[in-house]
């Protein structure tokens, strides 16, 4: 995010869409092999990708959400200095953990269950 927001045709938003694309790709392969390898696969893997980046796409809604917010309040009360320099920061950790702890909680669920259906 921090490389792009100052490029041309990006912003704090728009490069933060791109990094949580960015992130949610690596998710899946290291959610796939590495948290949920336990689990036997009934799901052929482009359903399992497809229930992935369903399910990811509602927590990254939630997690820019959340960094929006964080942001949005840095700027209105007029964060100057390291405060608005790290505001964007702050957004990605706050907004990271609430769409973390839903992401999890949704793919053992629906994504990585096993289960066909």
């Amino acid at each position: 995010m921090y490389l792009l927001k100052d490029l041309p045709g990006f912003n704090v938003y728009t490069a933060r869409l791109v990094s949580y694309f960015a992130a949610m790709c690596a998710g899946y392969f290291l959610n796939r092999y590495f948290t949920f390898h336990h689990l036997e696969r009934g799901r052929v893997l482009w359903d399992e990708l497809l229930r992935f980046f369903s399910v990811h796409a509602l927590g990254g809604a939630l997690n820019f959400a959340v960094y929006a917010l964080v942001v949005t309040l840095a700027d209105r009360m007029g964060a100057t200095g390291r405060v608005a320099l790290f505001a964007p920061l702050a957004g990605v950790w706050v907004g990271g953990v609430v769409g973390m702890c839903f992401n999890f909680l949704m793919s053992r669920k629906h994504v990585f269950d096993g289960r066909t259906r």
